[in-house]
């Protein structure tokens, strides 16, 4: 799907971009897809949520992890977008009242 992302990018004002907190062997391929999609010049307004998702495996990779391997503060220091992120667990329910909070501020932001 990634190749055809910048088909839906017009009038987009928040964007929601989930990593796998679970598969270390997929972190590189989605910190290049997030440096894609912080670089399009259409998205260079939007807010940012980063959700790490599947902390509730025992195999996840913690968020200090993740950001060391991604260099998230270096990502975020040179990004446009307000980047936020948040741990969840889609199938818990964990987070995602963070993840509801954020929209509606978002939502109220651009409104």
């Amino acid at each position: 799907m990634g190749p055809i992302w910048s088909s839906y990018y017009g009038n987009c004002h928040s964007l929601l971009f989930m990593v796998d907190a679970s598969n270390p062997t997929q972190l590189s391929a989605s910190c290049v897809q997030l440096l894609g999609l912080l670089s399009a010049e259409q998205l260079a307004e939007a807010s940012v949520l980063i959700l790490f998702n599947k902390i509730d495996l025992p195999c996840y990779m913690t968020i200090e992890e993740i950001k060391s391997l991604i260099r998230l503060p270096d990502l975020i220091a040179g990004a446009k977008q307000n980047i936020t992120t948040v741990e969840i667990s889609a199938w818990k329910g964990t987070g995602l009242s963070e993840v509801l909070r954020w929209l509606e501020d978002t939502h109220r932001t651009n409104g």
